[in-house]
């Protein structure tokens, strides 16, 4: 087992047993405080990568290496996971909204059936472009 297993998983038996006690406490406003521990959790996550980024370049300068070179495998692959996740929340987004629409248009006329799931997979193909950068960005690595 890795260390960082070790250490993030109190922490996520923590959060998840303060989200339990907040939702069986006070319901109505459990999903704000859902919302709120997320944003908390996100806005920890980028602060946590852009230390090990920061400290990561520092290492580079103080080894003598030169960072005009553009070439960093590590930023790359924090580059391609960041390029899947957003477009992947962009398209469950997406295809959240536009299923709901292309439902209800075809519970009115089933013939727009062809017509909605064109748009649903234009939705999708969000994620697709996402996974293509990421692609680029991995072979750079």
């Amino acid at each position: 087992m890795s260390v960082s297993f070790l250490v993030t998983t109190p922490i996520v038996l923590i959060v998840a047993a303060l989200v339990v006690a907040g939702l069986r406490r006070a319901p109505a406003k459990g999903l704000r405080r859902l919302v709120a521990v997320n944003v908390i959790i996100g806005v920890g996550a980028l602060i946590m990568a852009g230390i090990v980024l920061a400290g990561h370049t520092g290492a580079a300068f103080a080894a003598g290496g030169s960072s005009t070179s553009g070439h960093d495998p590590q930023a790359a692959l924090l580059g391609a996971a960041i390029a899947v996740a957003g477009s992947t929340i962009g398209a469950s987004i997406a295809v959240a909204y536009t299923g709901a629409a292309a439902l209800a248009a075809i519970s009115e006329k089933p013939e727009m059936f062809g017509r909605a799931m064109v748009i649903v997979g234009l939705a999708e193909g969000i994620a697709i472009y996402g996974v293509v950068i990421a692609i680029l960005l991995m072979g750079r690595a």
